[in-house]
C-alpha cells in the first residue's frame, strides 16, 4: 500500500485497542486495516462499495 495515508476512526479507543485504520487516499480502492498489526494484510474495497458500507453503517 505504497503512498497509503493510514487513519483511525475518531470512534477508536485512545489507548490503541481494537480498532481499524482506513487510507482512502488511494486511486480507485479504500484499504482497510488492523491497527495492531499495520504490517500485516489490508482488506481493499471498490471506492463505490466502501461509500455503501458507511452509509449502512450510518443508518443504524
Amino acid at each position: 500500500m505504497t503512498g497509503a495515508r493510514w487513519r483511525k476512526s475518531t470512534r477508536s479507543d485512545p489507548d490503541g485497542g481494537n480498532c481499524v485504520e482506513v487510507a482512502d487516499n488511494l486511486a480507485g480502492v479504500v484499504a482497510v486495516r488492523d491497527s495492531k498489526d499495520p504490517a500485516g494484510p489490508a482488506l481493499t474495497f471498490d471506492p463505490a462499495a466502501w461509500r455503501a458500507f458507511i452509509a449502512g453503517v450510518a443508518r443504524r
